[in-house]
């Protein structure tokens, strides 16, 4: 951490504020339910209030607040009145000289002149939390997303690529189609590549010139027009083949752990003190990015869920003890299997990985078949691929694999859980008829829906307009309903996960009628995960401290 008051007066402190969980991971500071957060905050609030009396004095040129971790110097912050905190992205001038700005070429665009206040303005922001106490601080904000006045490039001098990486997702292509027309169409910009194969195209030199003609109905098909792969990234060698190829704006398609490669390559830029913009379009099938509100290609794989679901719900009414079980998406979390089961309504247990749960004894899940059965004749259940992998660890010895890029290979749970009911009721001499169903693939293999085509051309309008406007190392996507440009940091700092304490999963549990599988310790470790002990919590209101 540093606060920068301007040359020549510098403050450095290292360290100071960096909070840990109990389990020793990195826990963010980030909300006006922290109060750590708030004690900073208040802290920040006198320096500004003290360096902005000291400016006056001696004109100081600026005051500026960089947190993160303690290696990276580049997380800005910006306090202001009653709590208010801006998280801001890196802008070219924070570490170019004399850098000319241009008239943006939308000034002259006739498809926005009857558009009212197109442009955004400067002090315009999005704000993290919308659910406040009456006394709470004003919290984190992000610069809110979209085309400003002023832009740093020449649409001639652009120079743009494109790469996708990690996993397939609904929407990539579209995503794709609307970063090249929208530089085409909006700006001008003749001059954009596509880098074959991830990370690993820049430094194997395959690239495609990308047009609108070449993409103008790309948003119809599935996967990814450019290829993807996994691992494979050499920040330098990437680095050196953007210079090599005079490429100026990064445009970069993936998930946290591609958000880490990104976060790594604008600092070899910013560390070369080169001028190309990188922005970041987060994609990820199970919905676990944070801070977004949801990730595009999330509704059409629920959507496509749902004929799975369907299928699964004939075969087991059709039949005496039918069991219908399918196997969704959700290595980590389990939004997919969830959302699924609350749309589909005929489902009567999900498992997903973030509520365990145990198969044997009272509340147990053989239980709870064997009365649903019994009361039903029939049921079906659905699994997230990452659910009960403790209990499959205990059951094979499986030894920890990793793919590519440093996922942990799965056992398939669903073969697993399918030969254990069986064997279960076999020695009850009580007859089943199982069905597994695995669209695991299936549903990620399609093209995006009408809700998420136009969420994907958004996001992709929202990353040009950052990049064009000299914004750099960020990410783009809707928080509380408005997009903002997100530092990539606080994309990959943790994974968003299903709270069982929320009120989204004591729905699903009133819909499916499942019991929760949950002991006691269970139920208050969740709780104390999502509610760490504060004052506001306590029916303390902690309070900012006044600047005046």
């Amino acid at each position: 951490m540093h606060i920068d008051v301007g040359d020549p007066t510098r403050i450095s402190i290292h360290h100071l504020f960096f909070s840990l969980s109990s389990d020793g991971h990195s826990q963010s500071l980030f909300s006006n339910t922290n109060p750590l957060y708030i004690t900073i905050l208040t802290l920040f609030q006198y320096l500004h209030h003290f360096f902005n009396h000291k400016q006056k004095k001696s004109n100081c040129s600026r005051f500026s607040l960089s947190m993160g971790n303690p290696n990276d110097t580049h997380t800005k912050l910006v306090p202001g009145a009653a709590g208010f905190l801006l998280q801001d992205v890196p802008h070219f001038t924070d570490y170019l000289d004399h850098l000319p700005s241009y008239p943006n070429p939308l000034q002259n665009n006739p498809a926005y002149s009857v558009v009212e206040q197109y442009f955004v303005d400067e002090d315009d922001t999005v704000t993290e939390e919308i659910v406040v106490h009456k006394e709470s601080a004003r919290g984190v904000h992000f610069r809110r997303a979209g085309p400003r006045q002023k832009v740093y490039f020449k649409s001639d001098d652009v120079n743009a690529c494109i790469v996708t990486c990690g996993g397939l997702c609904p929407g990539l292509n579209t995503v794709i189609r609307e970063i090249v027309c929208g530089l085409y169409h909006m700006y001008g910009v003749r001059k954009v590549l596509g880098i074959d194969g991830g990370y690993r195209g820049f430094y194997a030199k395959n690239t495609i010139t990308l047009t609108p003609k070449f993409v103008d109905d790309i948003h119809k098909r599935g996967g990814t027009i450019l290829g993807t792969s996994r691992g494979g990234h050499d920040s330098v060698k990437i680095v050196d083949r953007i210079q090599d190829h005079g490429i100026n704006q990064v445009y970069i398609i993936g998930g946290d752990g591609t958000h880490k490669g990104a976060a790594v390559i604008f600092e070899e830029i910013r560390r070369r003190g080169l001028k190309v913009a990188v922005a970041g379009i987060p994609k990820t099938i199970d919905n676990d990015i944070p801070v977004i509100d949801k990730s595009f290609g999330f509704d059409t794989v629920v959507e496509e869920a749902q004929r799975a679901i369907k299928a699964a719900h004939v075969e087991s009414e059709s039949i005496g003890n039918g069991i219908g079980l399918v196997k969704l998406m959700g290595r980590y979390c389990g939004f997919i299997a969830m959302y699924a089961t609350l749309a589909s309504r005929d489902v009567d247990c999900c498992l997903i990985p973030e509520s365990p749960f145990y198969l044997e004894g009272k509340g147990g899940l053989y239980e709870y078949i064997g009365k649903r059965l019994k009361q039903n004749g029939h049921m079906v259940i659905v699994i997230a691929e990452g659910a009960g992998q403790e209990l499959l660890s205990e059951s094979l010895q499986s030894v920890d694999q990793q793919d590519a890029s440093g996922n942990k290979l799965l056992q398939d749970v669903g073969l697993w859980i399918s030969h254990k009911i069986k064997e279960h009721f076999a020695k009850k001499k009580m007859p089943i008829n199982l069905k597994y169903i695995d669209p695991t693939y299936m549903i990620r293999a399609i093209p995006s829906i009408a809700s998420d085509n136009v969420y994907c051309t958004l996001l992709a309008h929202g990353a040009v307009h950052g990049a064009m406007t000299g914004y750099t190392g960020f990410t783009v996507g809707p928080v509380n309903g408005r997009h903002a440009y997100i530092p990539f940091n606080r994309i990959i700092e943790k994974q968003n996960k299903v709270v069982i304490t929320d009120r989204m999963w004591a729905r699903l549990l009133s819909s499916t009628n499942q019991p929760s599988f949950l002991k006691p310790r269970d139920i208050a470790e969740a709780k104390k995960e999502k509610y760490p002990a504060n004052g506001i919590l306590d029916g303390k209101i902690v309070k900012t401290m006044s600047m005046n």
